[in-house]
């Protein structure tokens, strides 16, 4: 059989292990994993990783932006980073776009805005908020396709924009996890106490507080841990299955570890930008690492980096969600967007970190951002390499460091707290469904092959 493409002589990450093997696609899909394959297209992996492609569980892309945040990240520019990442699907969130993703006539919407501009699939979250559980907005979204939902318990949105996100109380999230519980998907949750921290915030601005060390100091552990129990809570009164989002702490994964003791269908997710930054250097760093739940320090980065490692921590997600440099470039800490633009680096980074630095076996480094994520949201044909998957892979470079510059970056504005670090590793390739989508040879194709799943 003459095949598509034969990638070969790479160091092939396999569910079983990790071999000098060749690769051969058909029609998208893996269809051998051995010797002596034949075809037009053959990619040499020699001194090369290949992996399966990151699946990224936790991404904003802003479009459409309904006139408000139309020059916030796009379709294109999104997955063109996401390809020349190594990322090769990702679960899109249901914000920041407006109008949000809450309906069957709002994602219809945003399936029409990112029509023939993907370079990764997606998959889509739809959101849980308080005007959608008593209109059969659940039931619409879940009808859609939408692969898993989302809700936020701490603030969120714009009260002044029509259609925009906004954060559940605790009915609505008691009658909408009760709602998904009956389509049998998953909940993830942004899980702070938006009474405390909020709070917190007003009485660190009327002190005159500024710095992003000061505001992080404002959203203390505490009010992290509390509504993961909470929502731990309402998850074994409604049966519905949940996921803790961007777990910042130690403590907050623990709760996790201790209610799936306990039966409760719960995991949890870290971000890079968790394991990578802390909060002693983020001052110098500046508005780029502002996030929320906040950067912590070194002691919670160590425990993070320790429950990875056993397996409590599912995965690791960018939680990319940029914005615009004037809502960064803010003299006051407490009034720049909160959100961290690393799509792109969602692989370099960690390979580097985790395999490179710290020992990581190739097999868990697989697992951690391909295969665990895919089979808890219940994604068929990613995430392994293996015949009948789809060909998604990324080749990685080991041992080569370089510098990243903001002129490296895809992203539509180019703000990265990763600017100006030295990463030990590269990506070399990424294939979507055995299409080159990125190549250091060839740049970021402009087949824009990519579909919404």
């Amino acid at each position: 059989m003459k095949y598509d493409l034969v990638i070969k002589n790479g160091k092939v990450i396999l569910e079983t292990g990790s071999i000098v093997t060749d690769v051969a696609v058909k029609d998208g899909k893996i269809a051998a994993i051995g010797q002596d394959f034949e075809s037009d297209q053959i990619v040499d992996a020699s001194d090369l990783i290949v992996s399966p492609g990151m699946f990224d569980a936790h991404v904003h892309i802003t479009e459409p932006g309904g006139g408000y945040r139309d020059e916030w990240e796009g379709y294109v520019t999104g997955t063109s980073a996401a390809a020349k990442g190594g990322v090769t699907s990702f679960l899109e969130m249901p914000l920041n776009q407006v109008p949000a993703t809450t309906s069957g006539e709002t994602i219809r919407t945003k399936f029409e805005a990112g029509k023939d501009k993907l370079l990764a699939d997606v998959y889509s979250f739809g959101g849980l908020v308080p005007y959608n559980i008593e209109n059969g907005g659940i039931q619409e979204l879940d009808e859609a396709g939408v692969s898993a939902f989302k809700c936020f318990m701490a603030t969120c949105g714009d009260r002044t924009i029509e259609g925009d996100f906004m954060n559940v109380d605790d009915y609505s999230l008691y009658e909408g996890m009760r709602q998904i519980a009956e389509t049998g998907k998953v909940l993830a949750i942004h899980a702070e106490n938006a009474a405390i921290t909020d709070r917190l915030g007003e009485i660190a601005r009327a002190e005159g507080k500024s710095k992003l060390s000061e505001y992080v100091a404002t959203r203390p552990i505490f009010t992290e841990v509390e509504p993961i129990r909470r929502a731990i809570l309402f998850a074994k009164e409604t049966g519905c299955r949940i996921h803790i989002c961007h777990v910042a702490c130690p403590e907050g994964v623990e709760e996790v570890i201790k209610a799936r003791a306990e039966g409760v269908d719960v995991t949890c997710e870290t971000c890079l930008h968790y394991l990578y930054f802390t909060t002693d250097e983020i001052d110098a760093i500046g508005n780029t690492a502002k996030c929320s739940p906040p950067i912590r320090g070194e002691r919670e980065q160590i425990g993070l980096w320790d429950q990875l490692f056993d397996g409590q921590i599912l995965t690791q997600v960018s939680d990319h969600s940029p914005c615009t440099l004037d809502l960064k470039d803010k003299e006051n800490a407490f009034d720049a967007w909160g959100g961290i633009a690393g799509l792109q680096n969602d692989v370099d980074v960690f390979f580097d970190e985790a395999v490179q630095k710290r020992g990581m076996s190739l097999e868990q480094f697989a697992d951690i951002i391909a295969t665990a994520p895919t089979r808890r949201f219940d994604i068929e044909g990613k995430g392994a390499i293996a015949v009948g998957m789809d060909a998604d892979f990324v080749l990685i470079k080991p041992n080569a460091p370089y510098t990243l510059q903001a002129e490296d970056l895809e992203y539509r504005n180019k703000i990265s707290p990763y600017i100006g670090r030295e990463i030990g590793a590269q990506i070399a390739a990424t294939f979507v469904r055995g299409n080159e989508v990125y190549s250091q040879d060839n740049g970021v194709s402009d087949n824009f092959v990519g579909e919404f799943k």
